[in-house]
């Protein structure tokens, strides 16, 4: 995460938490509407961290499982 003047923003906690929640499984609509509270789809998939291969492995394997 960055840091503003030696500290964390808010807005890089609130990144972090959204991140954490997509890849624990959160599914994005849930992330876009309730956590970051976005209009639109677009504005969360563009925020959010690109996820791996093996990121992606994983839920596959966990939503089906």
């Amino acid at each position: 995460m960055r840091s503003h003047q030696g500290g964390l923003r808010p807005h890089d906690l609130r990144r972090h938490a959204a991140t954490h929640a997509s890849r624990a499984g959160t599914p994005i609509g849930i992330v876009s509407k309730v956590i970051l509270r976005h209009v639109n789809l677009s504005t969360t998939q563009r925020c959010l961290g690109k996820v791996s291969d093996v990121e992606a492995l994983r839920w596959i394997e966990n939503s089906y499982a």
